[in-house]
């Protein structure tokens, strides 16, 4: 896992997901935050945040930790739980941008079809039917609870997974992004 938090992202991913019910996360504002650790003291992190400036992050004593590696198409596999960020076509099917493969014990996260947050886009995290090979590229079919996608993979979609990592990563100089802190008054 060293070399997963040297290439890519270290997240602290899903920490106020895992920490508190979503009914109560519904309530709460939370926020997207990324980029590198600059110290740790304790379970509190200073991230530098881009634009937002160095924000202040305590962590859940029950964070999850994931890294994020490159993956390609032959890893999507049926069964795969999967989020996919894609532009909508006019038959219905959605262009893949990207793809995340979950790592199993995030199977579920998300699970559903909505937009994203880019203009114009859509993201739906769910579990991947069949593939198959297509005019335009490879062709994934998606299911989740509520309905199914016809993904179309182009030869210039990214492709990326979680990893599972440990808290030993959480350290200075690691990038970070938490999906959905909490913000609070402070």
């Amino acid at each position: 896992m060293k070399t997963i938090a040297r290439r890519v992202l270290a997240g602290a991913a899903l920490m106020a997901a895992l920490a508190a019910s979503s009914a109560y996360a519904q309530q709460q504002q939370t926020i997207r935050i990324r980029g590198p650790i600059q110290t740790v003291d304790g379970s509190t992190l200073t991230v530098k945040a881009g634009e937002a400036g160095d924000l202040k992050v305590k962590l859940a004593d029950n964070v999850a930790v994931f890294g994020v590696v490159k993956a390609s198409l032959a890893d999507i596999k049926p069964g795969a739980f999967i989020g996919v960020g894609a532009t909508p076509q006019a038959d219905g099917s959605q262009r893949a941008i990207q793809i995340m493969i979950f790592a199993d014990v995030q199977r579920g996260t998300g699970e559903g079809h909505r937009p994203w947050d880019r203009p114009n886009t859509t993201i739906t995290n769910a579990t991947v039917d069949q593939t198959v090979a297509g005019v335009d590229g490879q062709v994934v079919t998606v299911k989740y609870k509520d309905g199914e996608k016809k993904i179309i993979v182009p030869p210039e979609a990214v492709i990326r997974a979680y990893m599972v990592g440990s808290k030993d990563e959480i350290k200075p100089g690691a990038n970070i992004m938490i999906v959905r802190a909490t913000k609070q008054p402070d």
